[in-house]
């Protein structure tokens, strides 16, 4: 782990000066529960965590932009200008830090300066807490301090989801950025992804922590899985349309769905819609448990919503399904699920402090036997969304 003392020291190394950059950080985060309802009009329950993505920054006194990532340092230095800021897919991992500065400066924000920038995140690459929106984020809040500007905080986050949308080309929901964005220290945001109203709810663990349990496969998401439920969601809509003046399934109460479900006409659709409308409800029944500080309920709510990914929507597969059900069974666990989008990546649970030890070292034994391979265990802290830092990382 890096403190932000061996991170300065390396910026000036590798720039070459003696400056002090300034230094920012963007976490990444995990979804406690409402998986798959972003994109289907419904709410989203995520938190920002403890890791995420460093961003140490000087200004330029011309017009060229360098990115480094101590991520990828076989890579090297990165270089564009600022007049030329359009996608190119040679830049690698510094597509996203670059459509941010195209999109923020589009918005109507002069960056006459160009800059020296350096990143390193402690997101495993891969797992699904969201890397990407995490260094959108932190270049947000970079280009805010560095140059002055007043960019709100959720024009900023919408910029950050342009920039996946548009510049990259993932058809992916707000969720992550808003979470990375609008993060608060012990505290889950609920998100209505339609209209961007949210709250915060208290994050009471006490005598628990969550553990981020990382199935180290790959998701495969690029398209094809991800995009086939969504045009599945989107046709059993289509149907429910025909009768209902609805214009998406988190309008549907369970009992609506119920009610009409019989209108749509295939029935894998029909097992994607259930599984979209009673997430949705689940994850506005979190909020109340946890404001109660109802912890077991809200275990409860997790463990459903892991039935329903992997039984209705059909998004978990082996790593997943592995980890969730060994975490089930081991003592001292409330509740357990899969969050991001799945087919590989993360799986989250809370489970006792005391616990913990033999937690980490027994299931991993039971997904190295049946999987092949180790899994990795992370603690995560809840923490604040994106922001300048002084204090030591």
């Amino acid at each position: 782990m890096y403190t932000t003392l061996n991170l300065t020291s390396e910026f000036q190394t590798i720039f070459e000066t003696s400056v002090t950059p300034r230094t920012f950080f963007a976490p990444g985060r995990i979804n406690l529960i409402g998986e798959h309802t972003d994109y289907n009009g419904g709410h989203v329950f995520p938190a920002a965590i403890s890791y995420g993505t460093y961003a140490l920054a000087r200004k330029r006194d011309d017009q060229t932009l360098r990115f480094y990532s101590m991520n990828f340092p076989e890579i090297g230095i990165i270089e564009c200008h600022l007049s030329d800021l359009a996608y190119n897919d040679a830049d690698n991992w510094a597509k996203y830090p670059k459509g941010m500065f195209l999109y923020i400066k589009e918005a109507g924000f002069e960056i006459q300066q160009g800059a020296d920038i350096l990143y390193y995140g402690n997101i495993p690459n891969g797992a699904g807490l969201s890397s990407s929106a995490s260094i959108e984020l932190a270049t947000g809040v970079l280009l805010n301090g560095l140059f002055g500007f007043n960019l709100e905080r959720i024009p900023m986050i919408q910029i950050g989801q342009k920039v996946e949308n548009e510049y990259i080309g993932v058809n992916s929901g707000i969720m992550d950025q808003f979470a990375i964005g609008m993060g608060k220290k012990d505290h889950a945001l609920l998100l209505n992804c339609q209209t961007l109203e949210y709250k915060y709810a208290p994050i009471v663990l006490d005598n628990h922590v969550i553990i981020i349990m990382n199935t180290n496969k790959q998701r495969t998401l690029a398209g094809s899985k991800y995009n086939e439920r969504r045009s599945q969601c989107e046709q059993a809509l289509s149907d429910l349309q025909q009768k209902l003046s609805i214009t998406s399934l988190g309008e549907l109460s369970p009992t609506e769905f119920e009610d009409n479900k019989h209108i749509i006409s295939d029935v894998i659709n029909q097992k994607r819609a259930k599984h979209a409308v009673y997430e949705n409800a689940r994850t506005l029944d979190a909020l109340e448990k946890l404001q109660q500080g109802d912890l077991n309920g809200f275990g409860k709510l997790m463990n459903e919503s892991h039935l329903s990914l992997r039984d209705d929507y059909e998004v978990t597969g082996l790593e997943l399904d592995t980890l969730v059900q060994a975490a089930w069974e081991h003592e001292g666990v409330i509740g357990a699920r899969m969050t991001g989008a799945g087919f590989g990546g993360c799986a989250i649970a809370v489970v006792e402090k005391d616990q913990v030890d033999s937690f980490k070292k027994n299931i991993n034994a039971i997904y190295r036997e049946k999987v092949g391979y180790e899994a990795t265990f992370y603690t995560a802290a809840i923490g604040d969304g994106a922001k300048e830092i002084s204090e030591e990382c």
